[in-house]
């Protein structure tokens, strides 16, 4: 039986990205997840709910470009402080 063991991926420091590859990341996104990320960049962390708002996008448009933004490594989420039933986002870079 091994005794090593297997680091949690998530527990891993990533790098920030130069901003060379965070643009390349995003060029390739929908406009709504360009809006969210732009909105992200003035003003972070913020709750899904707080981007439907900042963004003037249907909440469903919002979910979709967080889900898109999480999945090229562009954005992270973390429970709220102020209330650990929200999840509030941020860039990455």
């Amino acid at each position: 039986m091994s005794t090593s063991t297997v680091e949690d991926p998530d527990a891993i420091a990533e790098e920030p990205l130069s901003e060379e590859e965070y643009r390349n990341r995003l060029r390739e996104l929908p406009p709504s997840a360009k809006l969210v990320a732009k909105v992200l960049e003035i003003d972070s962390p913020l709750s899904q709910g707080q981007l439907t708002e900042e963004s003037l996008l249907p909440d469903r448009t919002v979910r979709y470009a967080l889900n898109r933004l999480e999945e090229v490594g562009l954005v992270g989420s973390r429970y709220s402080f102020r209330d650990a039933r929200k999840q509030v986002y941020f860039l990455k870079h």
